[in-house]
């Protein structure tokens, strides 16, 4: 049986964020809820804290890492500069399915491998 490596941690496309910063964001439970309520439509950051039962400055401080790990974006509304929209960026998120994609691959292909040497052996030896 042939044991490839599984897939590495790697960065994402050209200016995204790198899989373990993305992996370690979306693994605090508050952020991930966060990604959750923004799948849905962008929204302020008080929208936010309040959906959550958060207080603003922990929202801000959960929307600082999601923003450094390059998953949301922030924009200000042309009619209130002091208004911040979030926003879920896409690239990080294409580059963790794609990682996930080739693990899964992985691991079909390791699965296959086992099956294969286990048929194999029963055929050698009938009991």
């Amino acid at each position: 049986m042939v044991v490839s490596p599984a897939p590495a941690l790697s960065r994402g496309p050209a200016g995204g964020a790198d899989l373990p910063q993305t992996l370690a964001a979306l693994g605090e439970p508050h952020r991930l809820a966060v990604v959750q309520l923004l799948r849905t439509q962008p929204l302020r950051s008080s929208d936010i804290a309040s959906a959550l039962d958060l207080s603003r400055p922990t929202t801000s401080r959960h929307l600082r890492v999601l923003r450094r790990a390059g998953l949301v974006a922030e924009r200000t509304l042309e009619e209130d500069a002091r208004s911040r929209i979030y926003e879920l960026r896409r690239d990080p998120f294409d580059a963790l399915r794609s990682w996930l994609d080739e693990l899964a691959a992985f691991w079909d292909d390791q699965l296959a491998s086992f099956k294969t040497h286990a048929e194999r052996k029963k055929r050698r030896h009938p009991k």
